[in-house]
């Protein structure tokens, strides 16, 4: 079991202090250099050993000099400096240097090719699980600002164009929701992720009694790969798929948020930018730049991701089975890149700056306000949507034409456009049904924002309970890790126990 990393928020309060990009970067290097196939060999022989003898397949006394043989080649590779074979041909010379031929028993019913997918395998699920963690450490700090803006009034947009206002909160809570979707389906991958191919042989098991099982519980598997086909040939290629599909997906969702704040920087005075520091830079030539290098740097690693996803999926694409190009580390490395993308997001979010006031200017300056004030004049005037629709795009046409904000429009222009609209339909209410109060009052983000009904709405009172649900949520993610961790923390001690047993 790898070292675990405290998840260092806590959930209640969402406070967060998140691992720098410097510091996982660090560990992940270092877990490489400890955790790679050297170590993976280790860890099967050790579980193989134990196994061999359990079955019968080796006497004990000769089972306690393999467990030696095995030990002394895990205590060699581990010093500074020291081989540490990957391949299993190279390996097992080690461990018969130490044994005798008769060391090669512990190789009875296996095969590098089941060997291989569940080095894989094991490699993989501790990514998953670090991905997890990095997701729930990221979809903190996103709730976290999001319950600071609850009140934010923000533009929204569709196809390229202001559409409607909402709240800073409501969008950061669609996020959310999309990467919740991305740990529900992590937590479904991992359950058939974390499945043992070991003991499958080549592809067709072998004469000797394998517990495969066994085997499983040992390594901290969940269960054993059933078919034995499968479990050495076929496995590693659909899991290997579903797991670059889910980083993939990820990664989109992480393009576009970037990509939503990269446009603000296309304004002379935009309402979301990056406190100046390590996350901007200056241009080389033009000092009033503030270059958004955390943008940039977090939209190409997403795009790292999908190219990473995209190889993986050409590699194993018209493959015959028994092939090795879907065994090799492509989804582990799409694996951390993604992990390593979602650590950025949450320097990113700690780092956003929310002007408030500039982003409700942005609101005022346009129109998107108009679809209330044509539901407004349905539901308290009996005026049919389309014929308020038709009214209140004449009157966007007529503002931007004068250049003139909503507000600025004189009442009595307002009360003409209406006249003249309500022509085209035969409406025989021509008198324009709002007072002047009203209709400004109707034209407001704050009376759009209050007056928002239904499920999911960006009013406060849902909003507030969405937060609360993705609180929740976020909760049980966390509790999920954990138990995974601490399950294979379990089975790592117990394995450690066993074969400490037989190398006394």
């Amino acid at each position: 079991m790898p070292p675990r990393r405290t998840l260092r928020f806590v959930l209640g309060s969402l406070l967060l202090v998140s691992l720098s990009g410097a510091a996982f970067a660090a560990d992940k290097k270092a877990a490489k250099a400890e955790r790679d196939n050297f170590h993976f060999l280790g860890e099967m022989n050790k579980a193989s050993t134990v196994m061999v003898v359990e079955a019968k397949i080796v006497p004990p006394e000769l089972g306690k000099k393999i467990a030696r043989a095995v030990d002394q080649v895990i205590k060699d590779g581990n010093q500074p400096g020291a081989r540490r074979p990957g391949d299993y041909l190279q390996y097992e010379p080690l461990v018969l240097a130490l044994a005798g031929p008769d060391g090669s028993r512990m190789h009875s019913g296996r095969s590098r090719q089941d060997m291989l997918s569940t080095t894989r395998r094991l490699m993989q699920r501790e990514r998953a699980l670090a991905l997890m963690e990095a997701m729930i450490t990221s979809k903190a700090q996103l709730l976290a600002v999001a319950e600071k803006n609850l009140d934010t009034i923000v533009p929204a947009y569709t196809n390229g164009v202001q559409a409607q206002p909402t709240t800073y909160a409501h969008y950061l809570l669609a996020f959310a929701s999309v990467f919740g979707r991305d740990s529900e389906r992590l937590k479904q991958a991992y359950a058939r992720l974390n499945m043992s191919p070991l003991g499958a042989g080549a592809l067709g098991t072998s004469s000797f009694p394998v517990n495969r099982q066994r085997l499983a519980e040992l390594l901290g598997f969940d269960g054993a790969v059933e078919n034995s086909y499968d479990a050495a040939q076929l496995g590693a290629l659909d899991q290997g798929v579903e797991l670059v599909g889910l980083c993939s997906n990820a990664a989109l969702t992480i393009g576009v948020l970037v990509q939503d704040m990269h446009t603000q920087y296309h304004q002379t005075v935009p309402w979301i930018t990056i406190q100046e520091g390590r996350l901007t830079g200056t241009s080389s030539i033009m000092p009033q730049k503030r270059n958004p290098y955390a943008l940039n740097v977090l939209r190409l690693q997403a795009s790292e991701v999908m190219g990473g996803a995209f190889t993986y999926q050409l590699e194993a694409h018209n493959v015959t089975p028994g092939m090795p190009d879907y065994k090799r580390d492509q989804v582990e490395k799409t694996l951390d890149l993604t992990a390593d993308a979602f650590v950025k997001l949450v320097d990113l979010m700690n780092n956003l700056v929310i002007d408030r006031n500039r982003a409700l200017q942005e609101v005022d300056a346009d129109y998107s306000t108009t679809t209330e004030l044509a539901d407004i004049l349905q539901r308290d005037a009996d005026v049919p949507f389309r014929v308020g629709h038709h009214f209140a795009s004449d009157l966007v046409s007529y503002g931007r034409t004068h250049k003139l904000k909503p507000a600025e429009i004189p009442f009595d222009v307002v009360k003409q456009l209406y006249a003249d609209a309500v022509k085209v339909f035969d409406f025989p209410k021509a008198e324009f049904p709002l007072t002047q109060e009203r209709y400004r009052t109707s034209l407001t983000a704050q009376n759009m924002l209050a007056s928002s009904k239904g499920l999911g709405g960006p009013q406060r009172a849902e909003t507030v309970r969405m937060l609360a649900a993705e609180k929740s949520r976020l909760e049980q993610d966390a509790a999920w890790l954990k138990g995974q961790q601490d399950k294979l923390a379990r089975a790592q001690e117990k394995l450690d126990r066993t074969f400490s047993g037989l190398v006394q």
